[in-house]
């Protein structure tokens, strides 16, 4: 394998030139894992391409070769989506980051995959626009890793995911051809089995994206409770009301420490929790709405509430939330951030019983959460110096993955499956439901060379008959092939 890799190194640098082409093992090491450092593997090759074209020519020169290879974007991902295979090529999108056309009149861009989250919103912000889907690395992480990954973020309760956003897709099928996936074409909707397929059905090289109107007006509150029993009682309430706020968050007393101790947020001292609320729309209804807002908060036992006055104090109440999954690097030498999914109505339980695997492991969780829509991500606190604590960080990671799967909600809700939670994947699906799934991916990709080993517990040729395995896989232990 190291010889093939070497031969198709050699015609990658002819094809691209030599500064485009990684294969000196220091350098390799950059990309050895995306944002879950937990998982890492350097990468065969590494190549950096320019155009779409490029990414082509990439592709079917490792089809040609039997070579499996990965795209990746920023490296923002938290689920080892990106994880690079130590016997394939590596290909890195950030050259590509041109927004190629704004059509305002059309409410749309055109972008490469490269293109940072933000920068699309700076760039139609004069015009009255911005890019909905935020993610808290929306500073960095890139369009084409939000494609992939189905990214939301804190406003995905009111304006959805990536997918409620992206309108077209050129895609390199794993073939090495260029084609057009629409979400208005005839037939399947090929485009939204490809967003949020996690690089395994080909990789985008071209994305049309819906532009939202900026609100009149946006109105923020952060409501400080005793215990985050309480700050769930709020959010039933605001929900149960009819209230769909833009975005509704939360953290509990763990990570308001790391936020503080990273970016002194000032968040108000002795909270269980801090309820971050933001409403937007036509001004006479957010003004209504807000009111009653911030009534069930105190009626739900808040003892402080902050209203932001203008731009810059919103700034500063979401400050510590979006730099949550970072600070907790503040309080711990290493950490898991999850993302599990369970119905509002049973926040209070889910919580509680995180709290008690907590107590009962000795393993600290630091609870960040979308509370909107129950999207949770605890981050699981250990020391990686400390024999075993990995292990245990683990089990207890599982766990909370059991629970929500108990309460009937879902391993992921925005960071992927990737190689993380590919062992949990039967745990929520049954075995006819994963070789359906399957035999989508062997639809578009038969060889099982374009990201493999991701999403699935065990690897299946395309092909084969569906239904439980007997004995080892036949191609278990050859590298090459997955």
């Amino acid at each position: 394998m190291e010889t093939m890799l070497t031969a198709l190194g050699l015609r990658l640098e002819a094809l691209l030139g030599t500064d485009r082409v990684i294969t000196d093992p220091v350098r390799l090491r950059t990309y050895d894992c995306d944002g879950l450092t937990n998982h890492r593997s350097t990468p065969g090759v590494v190549v950096l391409p320019d155009t779409a074209e490029q990414i082509a020519a990439i592709v079917r020169e490792c089809a040609a070769a039997g070579v499996p290879y990965v795209a990746r974007g920023s490296g923002t991902g938290l689920s080892g989506g990106a994880l690079p295979r130590a016997d394939g090529v590596l290909i890195v999108t950030s050259r590509m980051n041109r927004i190629l056309e704004i059509d305002i009149p059309g409410q749309r861009a055109v972008v490469e995959p490269g293109v940072i989250n933000l920068d699309v919103t700076r760039a139609v912000r004069p015009h009255g626009y911005y890019f909905a889907p935020d993610p808290s690395s929306q500073q960095i992480c890139s369009v084409g890793g939000n494609v992939a990954e189905n990214s939301g973020g804190a406003h995905c309760l009111k304006y959805g995911f990536t997918a409620h956003h992206v309108l077209a897709c050129e895609v390199v099928t794993p073939d090495g051809e260029l084609v057009d996936l629409a979400a208005d074409g005839p037939g399947y909707d090929l485009l939204g089995v490809f967003v949020g397929a996690e690089g395994t059905l080909g990789i985008a090289t071209k994305i049309t994206v819906r532009l939202t109107r900026v609100p009149e007006t946006v109105q923020t509150l952060l409501a400080a409770f005793g215990s985050i029993e309480a700050g769930g009682a709020a959010v039933s309430s605001i929900i149960g009301a009819g209230v769909v706020p833009a975005a509704i968050e939360m953290m509990d007393a763990l990570a308001i420490e790391a936020a503080e101790a990273a970016v002194r947020c000032e968040y108000p001292p002795g909270a269980g929790a801090v309820l971050i609320v933001e409403l937007d729309g036509p001004e006479s209804e957010v003004a209504a709405q807000f009111t009653e807002v911030e009534r069930m908060c105190r009626d739900a036992g808040a003892f402080e509430i902050r209203i932001a006055a203008d731009d810059a104090q919103r700034a500063l109440i979401w400050k510590g939330r979006k730099s949550a999954f970072a600070a907790v690097g503040r309080i711990s030498p290493a950490y898991l951030v999850q993302d599990g999914v369970i119905p509002r109505t049973v926040l209070p339980d889910v919580l509680a019983r995180i709290d008690a695997l907590s107590a009962k492991s000795g393993v600290r969780v630091a609870n960040v959460f979308h509370a909107g829509d129950g999207n949770l991500h605890p981050l699981v606190l250990f020391d990686d110096a400390e024999p075993g604590a990995e292990e245990r960080a683990e089990e207890v990671s599982g766990a909370i993955l059991d629970l929500c799967i108990e309460h009937g909600g879902s391993i992921t809700g925005e960071h992927g499956v990737g190689v993380d939670k590919a062992r949990y994947m039967p745990r929520m699906f049954t075995g006819a439901d994963l070789d359906t799934m399957q035999m989508v991916r062997c639809g578009f990709d038969p060889a099982g060379l374009c990201n493999p080993g991701k999403v699935f517990p065990t690897p299946r040729l395309c092909g084969e008959v569906p239904g439980k395995r007997k004995g080892p896989h036949p191609y278990e232990g050859k590298a090459d092939i997955f």
